[in-house]
């Protein structure tokens, strides 16, 4: 069965997220030229630049597929949640676990910032965590768990917050460690919230 050309388009677009998701994680951004990025995809330059307007561009759709797949994640661990609040915490955990992971440390938590600008960042950031944060933290206050506050403001500094501890786990030292010390502080923080 021939392909079409929307097929032949997609595995092209995949392709190119594919290998330069491979090589952004192994040596960041500034070390991969678009030519290497082209060369293990098996498409031509031309592809890159038909489909992304430039590396930044697909370095950009690269972000948006790490972060679709880091929601998915963490909406599966807030689901599995006794309840909202305990769902918060193990999406909390499970968030944080993934910034150990090499690929979201260079990829998100440090390139990002610096290759797409901190608005854009913040801005893909907000697109897929905080829809996801305003629905746990409206349904935990639905339910009678968190104290009566401003849940859209609330799930902002939510956000931030989280995304600073992050960071943090990103630039650290010693990653596991940091990770240990952000999770208790936010967990405090969450249960600060509860209803007494």
């Amino acid at each position: 069965m021939r392909r079409t050309q929307q097929d032949r388009s997609a595995g092209t677009k995949a392709a190119l997220v594919a290998a330069a998701r491979e090589l952004f994680a192994a040596r960041g951004y500034q070390a991969v030229p678009a030519e290497e990025i082209t060369r293990a995809a098996g498409v031509t330059r031309g592809a890159l630049y038909h489909h992304y307007a430039d590396k930044q561009g697909l370095f950009r759709a690269v972000v948006e597929e790490l972060e679709r797949e880091l929601t998915e994640e963490v909406r599966a661990a807030f689901a599995a949640g006794a309840d909202p609040l305990a769902g918060m915490l193990q999406g909390l955990g499970v968030f944080l676990d993934a910034c150990l992971r090499e690929e979201v440390r260079r990829i998100s938590l440090t390139d990002a910032p610096a290759v797409l600008g901190w608005d854009v960042w913040r801005e893909i950031e907000a697109e897929y965590g905080l829809g996801l944060i305003v629905a746990v933290l409206t349904q935990a206050r639905a339910d009678g768990l968190i104290v009566e506050l401003p849940v859209h403001a609330l799930a902002q500094l939510m956000l931030s917050a989280v995304m600073e501890a992050a960071r943090m786990i990103a630039a650290a030292d010693d990653p596991a460690r940091t990770r240990a010390e952000v999770q208790q502080v936010l967990g405090a923080w969450l249960g600060s919230l509860l209803r007494t």
